[in-house]
């Protein structure tokens, strides 16, 4: 085609705009068209950068690129900023801060993001090398200075701290200053006793104080840790509070650890601080010489400082360290991962006062912060902390994996603050949070204290030890009942595997409240196996605790759970409404002043479709649903070799695990039901009862009701909530469950399934 002459013209002054744009923006608008926004200005990043260039062909460092940032934000935003850091790992000693100097104004945002295809990863991490080979197949290794190696990540894999057996409160009995049982626990004859931590778990609390002492049979444990893990102090919570370490709940040490003698277990290891070393037992097929050893170092990788109008995308954050458990103040958990530390403090016993873990990000007072497809893992503390009034800022689309404590903190502890200082409209979405709590098991997944307007919507949340979402603080005390909680939305998460009976943590729900909290919505979340195969009748769906109030539980789905499937139990509790959820157990009526539950479809053995619509849609990650299976024992005929009061052998086939059959104590003691005709068994559920009465019996399934040729198979020790016993390929019409010890038979269900 033959161009004019004003075609050429203004092909020409096109170009010439397009010279005079700066770097990386935009081509100029065609004449007449309103000009679009200008591209950003970018700034290269590269592990091993350096100068002030920033470009291409010769990327910076990170603070390269920081004071890159701050010379245009202080020169007036014309457009947005973008720093795109390389493929890599970024080794960091302190923290990458970024405050109001390094943040977006006048319209425009700072970005700082993983260029195109990379995966950069800030680490806190430092490398074991030098490692030395024993005779008895450990390796040793000198450790930098002033690092101490809480954890350890061999080829990506956690270690575990040597640990040993549990110490019953009999022997490991809780003194003023410490412990008795140096003896028979093996910690007076260590050769490093000072280096050993006692690991405590009462209910939903989790201790760790270091041994500082041991005389005869007395420990002296790390001050003020132990005082903070008692009672007497006015701090550690609500004044009916029983689950301090000299209460009547606590049952002894769930093991001491980091012992040299403890070492004796593939995957476990042992710091030595006077010599500075690391011990490590290789799990099968790992060479030392080979491997790769970080121990986390750097606390925080990220703190943004009273930032505003700034992105965080794509970045991976690893091997941060927590370090205040290796102080004085060691671990005296309080709840989700919140602890008590100092000496002293105001007596208050609301929460205002506790302090929140270590983060390997941390947002301070943030305005319009967006963190989102980052990657947080093989951490010694938390994820992500956003606090001290952060608003208006989200997570998304992150994962979170192998952390020792839990993913996500949002909000604060008090319940009155000042605007400028109060959390809200905050959203927490679409993000994965798998292995969270790995060595603080009271840890939350994610925790939200008195935050208004907050979202926490379609997260994946997988394999915790405690309670999976807590939103709301300060139980029923006079200064947290009138608070800023209000109008939060807990909706279409998938909540699988919590409240681990492995963890040893109790008293707590996959979805889990505090506080009056009004125009508060929890809505279309499938909740599965939460505290499934616990060892007492334990843990809940959605636990509406203490002041929880003016709550609306509605169109959620909840299956397999240790204990009710929603728990209103406090009469100041006010005005919750349970609607239309879908669940395969039942619960008490709630207890709340003013709550109700209607239009609940309860004791499902099956999960109708529209149920099934509303669980697939869950979650961060695509559909993900475990059917359940028709229980063939469901309304049977059930009878029993003798019935404790009211606990009849029908309890245990109505479909509700918050019922108990019970018999009477004595030999040969029975339960059985009648399916009503021969019927294919491949799995049957046996839920222990409240008491936990159930052990050492056998389990038979027989066609004939004399059970001449019955299928057996013996149950050793306690029946767990549930116990399950699959592929057993019989056939037959009745089953029956018989002690084969002079106790009783108590059990809240019996489900068979063919």
């Amino acid at each position: 085609m033959k161009r004019t002459a004003g075609a050429v013209l203004a092909a020409a002054t096109t170009a010439l705009a397009a010279l005079l744009l700066p770097a990386g923006a935009a081509g100029a608008a065609a004449p007449g068209a309103s000009a679009p926004s200008p591209a950003p200005a970018v700034y290269h990043v590269a592990p091993t950068g350096g100068g002030d260039t920033c470009d291409l062909a010769h990327p910076c460092s990170l603070d390269g690129a920081r004071a890159k940032v701050r010379a245009a934000v202080a020169g007036g935003m014309t457009r947005d900023v973008r720093v795109e850091l390389r493929d890599g790992s970024y080794p960091l000693t302190a923290p990458l801060t970024l405050g109001a100097a390094d943040s977006g104004r006048d319209g425009h945002t700072v970005t700082w993001a993983a260029a195109p295809g990379a995966h950069p990863v800030l680490t806190g991490g430092r490398t074991l090398a030098g490692w030395t080979h024993h005779t008895d197949g450990t390796w040793t290794a000198p450790v930098p200075a002033g690092v101490i190696p809480r954890q350890l990540f061999v080829d990506g894999e956690r270690a575990t701290p040597a640990r040993g057996a549990a110490c019953a409160a009999s022997v490991c009995h809780a003194t003023k200053d410490g412990l008795t049982g140096a003896v028979a626990s093996g910690i007076a004859g260590s050769a490093r006793p000072t280096d050993v931590t006692a690991v405590i778990k009462v209910r939903w609390r989790n201790y760790q104080c270091r041994v500082t002492a041991v005389s005869g049979d007395e420990m002296t444990l790390a001050q003020p840790c132990w005082a903070d893990s008692s009672s007497g102090t006015g701090r550690t919570g609500p004044s009916w509070d029983t689950t301090t370490v000299d209460s009547t709940r606590y049952t002894g040490v769930a093991w001491f650890q980091n012992a040299p003698e403890l070492l004796d277990t593939p995957g476990e290891f042992t710091w030595n601080s006077a010599d500075r070393t690391v011990t490590y037992l290789p799990r099968p097929g790992q060479d030392m010489r080979r491997a790769q050893a970080v121990t986390p170092a750097t606390e925080q990788l990220v703190v943004l400082d009273h930032a505003h109008d700034l992105d965080l995308t794509g970045l991976g954050f690893a091997y941060a360290a927590y370090h205040q458990p290796d102080t004085g103040d060691g671990y005296a958990g309080t709840q989700a991962g919140l602890t008590l530390t100092g000496a002293s403090g105001p007596a208050d016993q609301s929460g205002r006062y506790y302090t929140k873990p270590a983060g390997a990000l941390t947002v301070d007072g943030g305005r319009r912060i967006h963190v989102q497809d980052a990657d947080f893992t093989h951490l010694g503390g938390a994820g992500a902390v956003l606090q001290d009034g952060t608003q208006d800022s989200a997570v998304t689309h992150s994962t979170f994996t192998d952390l020792s404590s839990g993913a996500l903190y949002v909000g604060d502890t008090d319940p009155d603050p000042a605007p400028e200082l109060a959390g809200r409209d905050n959203t927490v979405a679409y993000d994965t949070i798998d292995h969270a709590g790995a060595e603080y098991t009271d840890a939350a997944g994610i925790w939200a204290g008195y935050e208004a307007g907050l979202t926490v919507d379609h997260n994946t949340l997988e394999h915790l030890p405690y309670s999976g979402i807590s939103v709301g603080w300060g139980w029923d005390q006079p200064g947290a009942q009138t608070s800023v909680l209000r109008d939060n939305r807990v909706t279409g998460n998938r909540i699988t595997d919590v409240m681990a009976v492995a963890g040893g943590q109790h008293d707590g729900g996959a979805i889990y409240t505090q506080g009056d909290q009004p125009g508060t919505v929890i809505s279309g979340n499938y909740v599965n196996r939460s505290a499934y195969g616990n060892t007492e009748r334990d843990g809940n769906g959605i636990y509406l605790d203490e002041q929880s109030s003016h709550i609306t539980v509605t169109g959620n789905v909840l299956t397999r759970l240790g204990y009710k499937w929603i728990s209103n139990w406090a009469d100041y509790g006010i005005d919750n409404t349970a609607t239309g959820n879908w669940t395969d157990t039942d619960a008490p009526a709630l207890a709340g002043t003013g709550s109700v539950a209607t239009g609940n479809h309860t004791r499902l053995d099956t999960l109708p479709a529209q149920a099934v619509a509303i669980a697939a849609r869950a979650g961060a990650d695509g559909p993900h649903v475990e059917p359940l299976s028709a229980d063939l024992a469901r309304g049977s005929t059930a009878g029993q070799s003798g019935t404790d009061g009211t606990a009849t052998a029908a309890n245990a086939v109505d479909g509700d695990t918050t019922t108990d059959a019970l018999t009477l104590a004595g030999p040969g003691a029975w339960w059985q039901t009648d399916l009503g005709a021969v019927r294919s068994v491949d799995r049957i559920e046996i839920w222990n009862d409240a008491t936990m009465a159930t052990a050492d019996a056998d389990i038979e399934i027989s066609a004939t009701p004399d059970f001449a040729h019955a299928t057996t198979v013996h149950l050793g020790g306690t029946a767990l909530r549930p116990t399950t016993v699959d592929h057993l390929h019989a056939r037959g019409r009745y089953v029956r469950i018989t002690a084969t010890t002079a106790g009783r038979i108590g059990l809240a269900e019996v489900r068979v399934h063919s």
